[in-house]
């Protein structure tokens, strides 16, 4: 797209981006999306640990890619704003040659991406100004950075529920792992409908004009990792995996459930 084709920012509808920003403690938001996370924090309370936690998860399994699993290159789909430690401070703290393909295709996103964008002398950071809905363009996109006979860890957190329908949400997640070779991970996590009033935070998001999100149910969500090698502790909620001690303020789980999984 070219910068005069790019959609204008708007300023009068709440973006998830933005909203996950401010319940995250960053400042790249705007007054829509401050009221829109109130609101939302107001009807499911436990949104707030969960956007504290869906960060922590995106360390942790970082982490174990990079260190663990030896994973050096990262495609990042639905990266969101940056906030705290983001992919690649992760990874290349671990191993300063990884590289990293953020994809995202929301013009504030992308104002902060351009400054992100640099590496090390072997690693790199690039972005993709690409919809998730097109995963084909995503891989065209990602091969300028990465090499896809060499595996890749797939992190796709907590946007799925974006998809326009659980079908688009699975052709996404097949049509990028079947890109990429064995060896090569999937993290994803996204919302369930655990919990009612999440849902209805979720219908009221929807009233406000901004991009919808689906909580799906957890049997769904679990179905992206069909055929693959679930990493322990399997599928769980987003603050129970690898965690070293329980989260101390858990009345009931997250209606977050993520894992992490190899492809064979």
């Amino acid at each position: 797209m070219r910068d005069d084709d790019r959609p204008l920012i708007r300023t009068d509808i709440p973006h998830s981006a933005r909203i996950w920003n401010y319940w995250m403690g960053g400042k790249d938001y705007y007054e829509i999306d401050q009221i829109a996370g109130d609101v939302a924090a107001g009807i499911y309370p436990d949104i707030l640990a969960t956007a504290v936690h869906s960060r922590k998860f995106l360390i942790r399994v970082v982490h174990h890619l990079a260190a663990e699993a030896g994973i050096r290159q990262f495609l990042d789909i639905g990266t969101g704003l940056p906030t705290g430690r983001n992919t690649h401070e992760v990874a290349q703290a671990v191993a300063p040659e990884s590289k990293i393909v953020y994809v995202d295709n929301d013009p504030l996103v992308l104002a902060h991406a351009r400054a992100l964008a640099h590496g090390g002398p072997a690693g790199a950071i690039t972005f993709a100004d690409t919809d998730f809905h097109a995963p084909e363009q995503i891989i065209a996109d990602a091969r300028s950075t990465l090499d896809f006979n060499q595996p890749v860890g797939i992190l796709l957190l907590g946007v799925l529920g974006h998809a326009n329908t659980y079908d688009d949400a699975l052709r996404v997640v097949h049509t990028v792992l079947d890109a990429v070779p064995s060896g090569s991970y999937l993290a994803l996590w996204d919302g369930t409908t655990d919990s009612e009033t999440y849902v209805m935070m979720c219908d009221r998001y929807a009233e406000t004009g901004g991009v919808p999100y689906i909580p799906r149910d957890r049997a769904e969500i679990r179905a992206a990792f069909d055929g693959l090698e679930l990493v322990e502790p399997g599928f769980v909620p987003i603050d129970e995996w690898r965690t070293e001690s329980a989260r101390v303020d858990a009345i009931r789980p997250l209606a977050a459930f993520g894992a992490v999984a190899r492809k064979p």
